[in-house]
């Protein structure tokens, strides 16, 4: 998808309810990681996620959330990648308080990925998950602080165009809305948690 189609999906989906839990996401995306090279972007054995991980970074560069832009982890390092595509599994079991996994499943996410997300959020790291289905990421949703699936009803022509609204509402600034009460909903006390996992205040990102 080009930027005028994400729009234009933005626009087609941007009243319903799907996209409010994507903005909600989005937001916790932005708030997790407390410094560059916190956002442990990491995708199934079967699908790593490209595509995203560049969106992310620019969306970084153009919103100034260095925070946002992500480190790529790999379950398989080919011969002469580049350091900054060479990052193994094995950074996850480094993932501590102040930094965030962020796990894309289109697929089983397998036993390996499982295990070491279970270690990062013991030690404090923010568990974060675009899936497909509860069906093929039941386990590791249970792990996840916030999780956001596809849409049953199909206003969101598949996971890759997920993806791309995601990357774009995530280097949305965000806003006070005018006239907003006390009122606290499941988002924000989510988010709370989030900010509460992560350690310090989101306002620093804000």
């Amino acid at each position: 998808m080009d930027s005028a189609q994400t729009t234009l999906l933005r626009e087609l989906v941007s009243g319903t309810a799907w996209f409010g839990e994507c903005r909600g996401f989005a937001r916790n995306l932005r708030r997790a990681p407390r410094s560059p090279g916190g956002l442990l972007l990491v995708g199934t054995p079967e699908e790593e996620p490209w595509h995203l991980a560049a969106h992310l970074d620019t969306e970084a560069g153009l919103a100034d959330l260095p925070q946002l832009a992500p480190t790529l982890v790999r379950h398989r390092i080919p011969d002469g990648a580049p350091p900054h595509l060479s990052v193994p599994l094995a950074r996850l079991e480094q993932a501590r308080k102040g930094e965030a996994v962020f796990i894309v499943a289109p697929d089983d996410p397998g036993v390996p990925l499982l295990e070491r997300v279970d270690d990062a959020r013991r030690r404090g790291a923010a568990i974060l998950t675009l899936a497909e289905d509860e069906q093929t990421s039941g386990e590791l949703l249970t792990l996840s602080h916030d999780a956001l699936l596809l849409p049953e009803n199909g206003i969101v022509p598949g996971f890759d165009a997920a993806q791309h609204l995601l990357a774009s509402t995530a280097g949305e600034k965000e806003r006070k809305g005018r006239g907003s009460g006390p009122k606290v909903g499941f988002r924000d006390r989510l988010t709370a948690l989030i900010d509460q996992v992560a350690g310090g205040s989101a306002d620093t990102y804000r």
